[in-house]
């Protein structure tokens, strides 16, 4: 348990987002002193006042604001030693961004040194570092000077900062083909799954549960590609994705319906992608793909995570490392000519022969695209809900790993193309997506970059505006819209869901 103990309700996020970083095994809490007045609306609802700060908590930070003398200092110490760390730097009244910029690095500093450690993307907590290498890169800076500019300000590490600015490049490449200001992308949502994997947060329900109203939840997806169809009328759309969930738990009539509803409803022309995430091997089938192939997708994902048998067993997913196998090979040839499969890096006792293993198979089968992912653990998923249970079992990712991974995407011809990372992930390392020259996915490059307004449907979805506002960091503002995440509310509350987007949009004036 660490304590963060601060005397001014400032920069709470920043500080919590770093120290969590250098002790991800630790629960981490911010307190303030009793001159914080924590009823103001400017602090969070979940302040705490340090009268209720844990007196047995193994480390403590305090964090004391000098605001007469334009600093803030710093002391770390473990309780019952006599050691302490500390820091103390300078503040900017007029510039709250370099003050921000200028804390994070004193308070990397400050851990860096507490435990003997470096973090691979240095101060970067957010989930989507490219952006800023892509924000320079287009505003004419050369690649060393993007370097330096990361290396100064953000602290992170040469490997990161050279994959970031190459992610950068090919993001630039891939998306000259899209129209920001008059295009859009759109996401639609099949909350359904054969089994709930032990690691998943998302928004996924067994489909035995469901199966027989199912059709009604199409009813209601329906009512929403209709609204969202009118709204859209007057704008471009590039790139449609099904995911969810497991958009292929749906039978071949239903994922028939679907699709020729999307195709009917909007106009494809501008389309450059349509994917579907087939992910779950064990809910693919021959008459589902051909489907698919009469309606002229293409693009899918089959994902395996993992090609160790106990491994699939053990986060609860029921399909072998035959069944993926022979998925693929069974897509190929039906005429399948971009798919993707993904991977998950640091899952529950795997060693690194294992994760090599899996890379080997891969390589047999040589994927279109392949996206290897860094575990994630969130806190609605049974991984953490049941850990006492998985605690003594070894959850490892490291630079190794991946680098041994990216060795084997790169021999395998694909290249990365887009980056992302997530909170509660292992070695906090990233998730990359490496595909052929001319196979990227560009939906995947949107939802991050958060460039192009994604219009999202169905239980869970979330839908993203990109508005002509900019925020103090020079990227565009995006307005979020959230559908309800029950399916028996979102069949309940479509209109509601609908009536929400309609309100948003005219709120924001996006047309």
């Amino acid at each position: 348990m660490i304590n963060v103990i601060l005397n001014k309700a400032d920069f709470e996020y920043d500080i919590y987002g770093i120290v969590k970083a250098f002790f991800p095994k630790e629960e981490v809490e911010c307190y303030y002193t009793n001159d914080v007045d924590i009823e103001s609306k400017n602090v969070a609802s979940t302040a705490h006042s340090v009268d209720k700060a844990d007196e047995n908590a193994k480390f403590w930070l305090d964090v004391d604001f000098k605001d007469s003398d334009k600093i803030i200092k710093m002391t770390f110490f473990e309780k019952g030693k006599e050691e302490k760390y500390k820091c103390e730097f300078e503040t900017f009244a007029d510039d709250r961004k370099k003050t921000k910029d200028n804390l994070k690095k004193s308070v990397y500093k400050l851990m860096s040194e507490v435990s003997n450690k470096e973090l691979p993307w240095g101060t970067l907590t957010g989930i989507r570092p490219t952006k800023i290498p892509m924000k320079l890169l287009l505003e004419g800076k050369s690649t060393q000077e993007v370097f330096d500019d990361m290396k100064a300000k953000y602290l992170c590490s040469d490997e990161k900062i050279n994959l970031s600015i190459e992610v950068a490049q090919e993001e630039i490449d891939i998306l000259k083909k899209i129209d920001y200001e008059n295009g859009y992308s759109l996401y639609i949502g099949i909350p359904f799954c054969p089994s709930t994997c032990l690691y998943c947060s998302f928004t996924s329900y067994p489909l035995g549960i469901w199966k027989n109203r199912v059709d009604e939840y199409l009813d209601a997806l329906e009512k929403e590609i209709d609204f969202t169809a009118e709204k859209c009328k007057n704008k471009k759309l590039n790139s449609v994705y099904f995911g969810g969930g497991t958009p292929t738990t749906l039978l071949p009539h239903q994922l028939d319906r679907l699709i020729k509803k999307v195709k009917s409803s909007f106009d494809m022309s501008y389309c450059v992608e349509f994917t579907v995430e087939a992910g779950r091997p064990d809910s693919i089938t021959r008459e589902k793909l051909e489907v698919l192939r009469a309606n002229g997708i293409d693009r899918i994902s089959i994902n395996p995570q993992t090609m160790k048998q106990e491994t699939l067993k053990l986060i609860g997913r029921h399909h072998t490392v035959e069944q993926t196998i022979e998925s693929f090979k069974l897509a190929r040839e039906l005429g399948f000519s971009h798919i993707n499969m993904d991977l998950i890096v640091g899952l529950p006792g795997e060693t690194i022969d294992d994760v090599r293993n899996t890379m080997e198979v891969l390589k047999e089968l040589k994927p279109d695209n392949v996206t290897v992912h860094s575990l994630a653990i969130k806190r609605a998923a049974r991984l953490t809900v049941f850990k006492e249970h998985y605690e003594k079992m070894k959850m490892i990712n490291t630079s190794e790993h991946m680098k041994m991974c990216e060795r084997y995407c790169r021999e395998m011809g694909l290249v990365p193309y887009y980056l992302y990372r997530q909170k509660g992930m292992a070695g906090n390392m990233e998730n990359v997506g490496y595909g052929q020259k001319g196979k990227a996915g560009v939906y995947n490059i949107l939802i991050m970059e958060e460039k192009q307004t994604i219009m999202a449907l169905g239980a869970g979805a979330c839908t993203k505006l990109v508005l002509d506002e900019y925020n103090q960091d020079g990227n565009r503002k995006i307005a979020r819209v959230e559908n309800v995440k029950d399916v028996k509310n979102y069949l309940e509350r479509i209109d509601e869901m609908i009536e929400r987007k309609r309100s948003k949009m005219e709120e924001v004036k996006w047309h």
